[in-house]
């Protein structure tokens, strides 16, 4: 099918914060999953962005799966997270394995899958969109998942980061217009029956298991691209790297996983 972004759609429904308390369900609405690895630099960060008060608001739960952290990454998400999930096998964990351990934890019918270097420009704006989407309603509403633009928080970012994210982003746009299906991991957004109707992230994929995810929900339903909704990553992969070096390994990882259904990268190197 072919995929969706706000460009189609007038925004014609609104909800309002008493709407929110009096719909509210007894299971969490929403579930954000936060994938981590020696994140005790950027992770509180992310996790202070769900306030107590937030969390009611939208109904919202916090799950923190972990990779196998030595830092303090794991007490720091004991403090703010509803549920901490700590893989202990003798081996590396791919990051699609840590998604899909949070999201078989998740209540929510919705799954919001956040990494744990990446914050939310206006979480308002975020939620209640989110919230109208879940429910049918806003300019998202057809949509099974969605993709979201992401720059570099202004504090941080150079004339470079602003050239490069620029172009990115019109560049996803460009893909989902097309019916690729593709949308970043720093933040994915799915309804929890769609993610579990694709079997979720393929646990055999080291690297672009998030434009993988998108690809394959995009053949049985729609992925929306809010180009309206940002959010803010750490530069840190790319002050290392550089962004020529990124972007050739994105383009071959791309490639791979859409013509062979595998990674060329056998693991992702963390940044830290």
């Amino acid at each position: 099918m072919r995929d969706i972004d706000q460009d189609d759609f007038v925004v014609t429904d609104s909800i309002s914060n008493e709407d929110i308390h009096l719909e509210q369900l007894s299971t969490p609405l929403i579930s954000i999953i936060i994938p981590v690895l020696e994140e005790e630099k950027l992770l509180p960060l992310t996790l202070e962005l769900f306030t107590s008060s937030r969390k009611k608001m939208y109904n919202i739960e916090v799950i923190v799966s972990d990779g196998g952290s030595k830092d303090a990454t794991v007490s720091i998400a004991k403090q703010y997270a509803d549920i901490v999930v700590v893989h202990k096998e003798n081996r590396k964990q791919r990051i699609s394995e840590g998604r899909n351990l949070g999201a078989e934890k998740a209540s929510g019918d919705i799954l919001v899958f956040l990494n744990g270097d990446t914050t939310i420009a206006n979480p308002e704006m975020f939620f209640e969109e989110i919230v109208l989407w879940s429910k049918g309603k806003g300019s998202l509403r057809p949509c099974d998942a969605l993709a979201f633009p992401v720059k570099i928080s202004p504090a941080e970012s150079r004339l470079s980061d602003k050239l490069f994210h620029s172009f990115f982003n019109v560049y996803l746009h460009f893909l989902n217009k097309i019916g690729l299906g593709m949308g970043r991991g720093e933040c994915q957004v799915v309804k929890s029956k769609i993610f579990k109707k694709v079997g979720g992230y393929n646990p055999k994929v080291a690297a672009g298991e998030d434009f993988d995810l998108m690809h394959r929900i995009s053949k049985i339903g729609t992925v929306g691209f809010a180009k309206n909704i940002l959010v803010y990553e750490s530069p840190r992969r790319f002050r290392k790297f550089g962004y020529s070096r990124i972007m050739f390994t994105w383009f071959t990882n791309w490639l791979s996983v859409l013509v062979f259904g595998k990674s060329t990268s056998e693991e992702w190197e963390a940044v830290r």
